[in-house]
This record gives C-alpha cells, structure tokens and sequence, in this order.
C-alpha cells in the first residue's frame, strides 16, 4: 500500500467518525424516559402524598370523634342472681367545640409543609432530568471516543504494513517500521480504554433514563439568554430548594402560635348511649371546660422549642439563599469555561486538520518520515477528541444553568409528558373524606390505579 493511498484512507475514516447515524434518537426521547419511568421520582411522589394526608389527619381533628365499645366481664364470687357473663355495649362521640384555634393552625403548618414538599419534588425532578441528560452526552462522548480509536488502530495498522512494505524496498529503516508498532500497541490501549469508558457509561444511562442506549443525535446548548445578575435574582424568587425553605419558616411560625395556644382554656362536648345484656339503655351528655394552671413549665419550654425551630428554619433558608446564588454563579463560570473550551478545541482542530494535510502531503515527497506522518496523525486525532469532550461539557454546563435557575422541569423543556399533578391527590384528601364517601370511593380508585 503506497503512503498516498493510506492518507486518503485516514482522511475518510475521519470524516467518517464524525457522521451522524441517518435514525437515532434525541434528548427529549431520553428525557421523555426519564421522566415517566423515574424511581426516584415516584417515590418523592409517594412522600407528598404522605405529606397531603397529614393534612387530613389535621382537618379530622376538628370533627366529631365517634367510638363503640363491647365489654364482656366475669366476677368471682358471683351475687345471686347475677350472670355469669355480664355484657354492655356503648357508643361514645367526642367534639372540640374550642380550643384558642390549636386544631385550625395545625391545619394551617401542614399546609406549608405540603407546599415544601411539593418544591422538594420539583428539585428532585431537576436532579433526574440533569442526571439523564449527563448521562446522555457521556454515552455519545465516549461512543465517539471508540469510534476515534477504532479507526485510529485500522490507520496506524495500514501505516505499520506501509512501513514494512517501504522497509522490504529500503526507503525506510526498521525504526520507522518499530515506531509503527509501538503506536499502535497505544491505540490498541486506548482503544481498550475508551471502550471501558463507554461501557460504564451505557450503565449510567440504563439507571438514570431506565432503558438501555440506542444511536444518539448531536445536541445543541439551552438558550441561556439571562445575565448572571438576572439568573440570580430569578433563581432567589423561583428555585424550589428556596421556596422549600421558606414553606419551612411559615410552618414554624404557625407552630410557635398553635404552642402557645396551649396556655388557653379549651371546650369539649362529650356524648355517651350504652346498652347492657337486659337490654337496659343508658345516656349521657355532658361539656368539658378545662385549662392549665401549673405543668412545671412544660408549656412554655415548648413555645421556645418552637422558637428554636423557626430561627434555625430561618437561618437555613438564609443559606439556602447564598447557595442558590452560588449555584447560579458557578453554573455560569462552567458555561463560560465550556464555550471558550469548545471555541479553542474547533480552532485546534481546524489548524490540526490543516496540518495533518500538509504533512501528509511532504510525506509523499519524502520530505516528511513515518514518525512525522504518525505524530500530526495524532495530533489530529487528540484535537477531535477534545471537540468531542468540550461539546459535550457546554451541553451539560448549560443545563446546568437552568438547573441552577429551577428552571429545568418537563414544564419548562416543554416535554410531551403527561406532567404530575401535585393538587390532584391533596384535592382528594384535604378535607378527611370517609371511605364511604363519593370522594374517598374516588380516592380508593387513585390508590389501587397507584400501586398497578
């Protein structure tokens, strides 16, 4: 093989490492996966729902707490007369008629809690759409990377057998014809590498898309149109992590009200219907008014517990807020850093390319040796690979960006998705419907749809 030949192979090889496949599938495909079949997001769904009903608990709070009892008793010695068996049965009900608004603003701090965790499942939503596209551009970097190193080893095995076809004749020594073969003894070892590298991450984007990958397409960066200084301020008002924090502190400061509320009186109606085995009725109606007068300070340690809890919540969502801007600002230096890189490696890549060709050219009038021609080969191919890496890190760091914002949700990508509902479990349980009842034979239906 004459090395003119073998140059025109290389250049078609890479030229051909580059071609996109004609059917693959895109980002919004993996993305669409991840979505609808995420474990991590079914199970922080399931813990809103767990949340949603300690609004339920709550609201049953404030109505009539309605019980039956059967007793059947013994007793030793017995009068004369008496049964053996004594039996009664009795219905008792309940009812907080006031209580200084305790039981509403229990209602009220479950409430906040129910909003920040809702925030909490869109973060999480966040996590595992970044994690899918990650996971998506690690696999099409690093199946490019083979794809280099495949038709690096087919190169330099065609230079090895010019070298030695070009040895036989004596153009060349046997150096050139060893400098061959150690190269490709390291392409074979990077080859061995990359395709390691692939393998690990086919595994990534089996867990964090949930299937396996097929041929993936190129992707473009998210428009990321703000300054850092808008982003910031977008992101303090929307990001979920600070909407969760401050759920938090208005839950905190409901429950330092409902402590205090303890210090009041409090009033109850109580009823009572019994029966005994002679079929004798019994009733009873009857108020409780009651307060505190002196609990060893119970009381009031628990105001300042909750004081406690509500100035902690309000430091954390003062750091939550410096870390979110934080966020924002490093996810905008790594953008910055992945463009300049990207811009640098096509440049490099371009004047490799340039003098690869040239090279190749004197190679051909022997004003150039095999060592030479391997060398610019190499160069050529490193500077591709870096295309490939800072393409795929502007992709991400621009995702990033808009996960730093809160914005990157199936809402805001425009996925077609059918999108979670958080309301639509809470419509059906904030009001503690009965399993009797229209709405709790709906709820019923919700549930056994859930657990299929």
């Amino acid at each position: 093989m004459t090395l003119r030949k073998t140059m025109t192979s290389l250049a078609t090889m890479l030229s051909l490492a580059f071609a996109a496949p004609a059917s693959a599938e895109t980002l919004n495909d993996a993305l669409v996966h991840a979505y609808e079949h995420s474990g991590l997001l079914q199970q922080n769904r399931a813990l809103l729902r767990a949340a949603d009903e300690d609004v339920a608990i709550s609201v049953a709070a404030t109505m009539p707490v309605i019980n039956w009892t059967v007793t059947a008793t013994s007793q030793a010695p017995r009068s004369p007369g008496a049964d053996l068996i004594a039996m009664n049965a009795s219905i008792s009900g309940s009812l907080t008629l006031y209580d200084g608004g305790a039981n509403q603003l229990a209602i009220e701090a479950q409430k906040e809690l129910v909003l920040g965790t809702r925030q909490s499942l869109r973060n999480v939503e966040q996590q595992v759409l970044l994690r899918a596209i990650q996971a998506y551009m690690d696999v099409r970097r690093d199946s490019e990377f083979v794809a280099l190193r495949q038709n690096n080893v087919r190169l330099i095995t065609q230079e090895l057998r010019a070298a030695e076809d070009r040895f036989e004749v004596g153009e060349v020594t046997r150096t050139d014809v060893s400098l061959a073969e150690a190269r490709l003894a390291s392409a074979r070892s990077l080859l061995a590498s990359s395709e390691g590298n692939l393998a690990r991450s086919n595994e990534e984007f089996r867990v964090a898309v949930g299937r396996a990958p097929g041929a993936l397409r190129p992707v473009s960066p998210a428009p990321v149109s703000r300054t850092i200084a808008d982003a910031k301020a977008f992101a303090i008002r929307n990001h979920p992590n600070v909407l969760e924090a401050r759920h938090s502190v208005t839950a905190a400061e409901l429950n330092i009200r409902r402590a205090e509320t303890a210090f009041g009186p409090s009033l109850s109606a109580n009823a009572q219907i019994g029966v005994n085995q002679d079929l004798d009725a019994g009733r009873q109606l009857g108020l409780t008014f009651s307060g505190p007068i002196y609990q060893g300070g119970r009381l009031s340690a628990q105001v300042r517990q909750f004081m406690a809890r509500r100035d902690a919540a309000r430091a954390s969502l003062h750091i939550t807020n410096h870390n979110i801007q934080q966020g924002v600002g490093n996810a905008f230096a790594s953008l910055q850093v992945a463009r300049a890189s990207r811009q640098a490696s096509d440049e490099q890549s371009r004047a490799s390319s340039e003098a690869f060709r040239g090279v190749r050219e004197e190679a051909t009038l022997g004003a150039r040796t095999t060592l030479d021609v391997l060398n610019a080969e190499q160069e050529l191919l490193d500077a591709r690979a870096n295309t490939i890496s800072a393409q795929a890190d502007e992709v991400v760091a621009s995702y990033a960006v808009l996960s730093a914002m809160g914005l990157l949700t199936a809402e805001h990508l425009r996925l077609p998705v059918q999108q979670y509902d958080p309301a639509a479990y809470y419509n059906l349980v904030k009001d503690a419907p009965t399993v009797t009842s229209e709405q709790g034979q709906a709820l019923d239906r919700v549930l056994r749809a859930l657990g299929k």
